[in-house]
């Protein structure tokens, strides 16, 4: 008889973090936009990243990216549509802001892993 090699352990599908990113760039972006504080949407970027990073702790900055490419998007679009002009320094500051979203990325997966060590033992 021939022995069945054991399977990997089956990886989770992250598109609904994806999609979940998407809508915090995308709400980052409007929140920028109405509000034009520069703080406020460093704080939203670093509470979403720091989510995704407890979910999917695993290549933390890949929830950066796509967060942070929504919020210049949102803003073009929404000079296109609403003839809102951002300033240069909002327009800088868009990008800027990836730099808290690193350190919420990269703080939930420390979190998440140490939730998991200190977690109850099977």
């Amino acid at each position: 008889m021939h022995e069945v090699p054991p399977q990997p352990p089956a990886v989770p599908s992250d598109w609904w973090c994806y999609l979940l990113a998407a809508l915090c760039g995308i709400g980052t972006g409007l929140a920028d936009v109405m509000v034009n504080d520069l703080l406020f949407t460093a704080l939203l970027v670093l509470s979403a990243c720091m989510v995704l990073g407890l979910l999917r702790p695993r290549w933390p900055w890949r929830w950066v990216v796509a967060v942070v490419v929504f919020i210049p998007l949102t803003e073009w679009i929404a000079y296109l549509l609403r003839t809102v002009r951002p300033t240069n320094g909002q327009l800088w500051g868009s990008f800027l802001v990836a730099l808290p979203g690193f350190a919420g990325a990269y703080g939930g997966a420390v979190a998440r892993r140490a939730l998991e060590e200190l977690g109850p033992r099977k």
